[in-house]
Protein backbone atom coordinates (compact mmCIF):
# COMPACT_ATOMS: atom_id res chain seq x y z
CA UNK A 1 0.00 0.00 0.00
CA UNK A 2 1.53 3.31 -1.04
CA UNK A 3 1.22 6.39 1.07
CA UNK A 4 -1.76 9.01 0.66
CA UNK A 5 -3.10 11.48 0.58
CA UNK A 6 -6.68 12.71 1.02
CA UNK A 7 -8.18 15.82 0.79
CA UNK A 8 -12.05 16.67 1.09
CA UNK A 9 -13.66 19.12 -1.25
CA UNK A 10 -16.82 18.27 -0.20
CA UNK A 11 -19.55 20.13 0.97
CA UNK A 12 -17.94 22.65 3.37
CA UNK A 13 -14.04 22.37 2.71
CA UNK A 14 -13.23 24.64 0.25
CA UNK A 15 -16.31 26.84 0.20
CA UNK A 16 -15.24 30.32 -0.11
CA UNK A 17 -19.56 31.07 -0.01
CA UNK A 18 -19.37 29.70 3.44
CA UNK A 19 -16.76 31.55 4.76
CA UNK A 20 -14.57 28.66 4.40
CA UNK A 21 -10.91 29.33 2.40
CA UNK A 22 -10.47 27.28 -0.71
CA UNK A 23 -8.78 24.31 -1.08
CA UNK A 24 -5.99 24.74 -3.35
CA UNK A 25 -6.65 21.53 -5.90
CA UNK A 26 -5.07 22.70 -9.01
CA UNK A 27 -2.14 23.76 -7.48
CA UNK A 28 -2.07 20.10 -5.74
CA UNK A 29 -2.46 18.70 -8.55
CA UNK A 30 0.34 20.22 -10.17
CA UNK A 31 2.42 19.63 -7.45
CA UNK A 32 2.10 15.97 -7.61
CA UNK A 33 2.89 16.27 -11.59
CA UNK A 34 6.18 18.64 -10.91
CA UNK A 35 7.63 16.36 -8.55
CA UNK A 36 6.36 12.96 -9.90
CA UNK A 37 4.80 11.76 -7.13
CA UNK A 38 2.14 9.83 -8.07
CA UNK A 39 3.99 6.75 -8.70
CA UNK A 40 4.70 6.72 -4.29
CA UNK A 41 2.30 8.30 -3.00
CA UNK A 42 -1.61 8.23 -3.85
CA UNK A 43 -3.41 11.59 -3.67
CA UNK A 44 -7.06 11.62 -4.20
CA UNK A 45 -9.72 14.66 -4.17
CA UNK A 46 -12.63 13.45 -1.83
CA UNK A 47 -16.12 14.49 -1.07
CA UNK A 48 -17.34 15.17 2.50
CA UNK A 49 -14.46 13.22 4.87
CA UNK A 50 -17.46 14.00 7.42
CA UNK A 51 -15.49 16.55 10.29
CA UNK A 52 -17.10 19.24 8.74
CA UNK A 53 -16.66 21.47 11.70
CA UNK A 54 -13.03 21.20 10.95
CA UNK A 55 -13.49 22.53 7.37
CA UNK A 56 -10.69 22.04 4.83
CA UNK A 57 -9.91 18.53 6.22
CA UNK A 58 -7.17 16.10 4.94
CA UNK A 59 -5.96 12.44 5.73
CA UNK A 60 -2.33 11.29 5.82
CA UNK A 61 -2.05 7.36 5.19
CA UNK A 62 0.86 5.50 5.59
CA UNK A 63 0.95 1.92 5.89
CA UNK A 64 1.26 2.37 10.11
CA UNK A 65 -1.31 5.66 10.52
CA UNK A 66 -3.96 7.61 9.39
CA UNK A 67 -3.46 11.72 10.24
CA UNK A 68 -6.87 13.26 9.86
CA UNK A 69 -6.03 17.38 9.86
CA UNK A 70 -8.47 20.56 9.59
CA UNK A 71 -8.65 23.74 9.55
CA UNK A 72 -6.37 23.73 6.79
CA UNK A 73 -6.66 28.08 6.36
CA UNK A 74 -3.36 28.37 4.77
CA UNK A 75 -1.11 28.08 1.67
CA UNK A 76 1.96 27.08 3.82
CA UNK A 77 -0.83 24.32 5.20
CA UNK A 78 -0.93 22.94 1.77
CA UNK A 79 2.93 23.53 1.42
CA UNK A 80 3.46 21.33 4.15
CA UNK A 81 1.61 18.34 2.91
CA UNK A 82 3.36 18.41 -0.38
CA UNK A 83 6.74 18.70 1.25
CA UNK A 84 5.26 15.70 3.52
CA UNK A 85 4.34 13.62 0.26
CA UNK A 86 7.86 14.49 -1.39
CA UNK A 87 9.86 12.90 1.97
CA UNK A 88 8.37 10.28 2.36
CA UNK A 89 8.24 9.28 -1.42
CA UNK A 90 11.99 9.43 -0.88
CA UNK A 91 12.28 7.88 2.46
CA UNK A 92 9.86 5.44 1.16
CA UNK A 93 9.14 5.14 5.24
CA UNK A 94 6.87 6.98 7.75
CA UNK A 95 8.29 10.48 8.15
CA UNK A 96 6.93 12.86 11.12
CA UNK A 97 4.64 15.25 10.08
CA UNK A 98 5.86 18.45 9.38
CA UNK A 99 5.82 21.11 11.98
CA UNK A 100 3.42 23.51 10.52
CA UNK A 101 0.46 21.10 10.60
CA UNK A 102 1.09 19.39 14.08
CA UNK A 103 -1.50 22.07 15.57
CA UNK A 104 -4.02 20.93 13.30
CA UNK A 105 -4.37 17.61 13.97
CA UNK A 106 -7.58 15.74 15.33
CA UNK A 107 -9.42 12.84 16.18
CA UNK A 108 -12.34 12.18 14.34
CA UNK A 109 -15.24 11.40 17.20
CA UNK A 110 -18.81 12.76 17.31
CA UNK A 111 -17.88 16.42 18.42
CA UNK A 112 -16.44 17.12 14.67
CA UNK A 113 -19.44 15.65 13.16
CA UNK A 114 -21.66 18.25 11.63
Amino acid sequence: MHPSVVVCSGCCCGRVDRGHPEVPIDALNQAWEKYQLAEKVDFTISGCLGPCSMHNVSKLITKNEEIWIGELNRQEHYDAIVSWAIEISQSGSDVKIPETLKSKIFTPDSKYLA
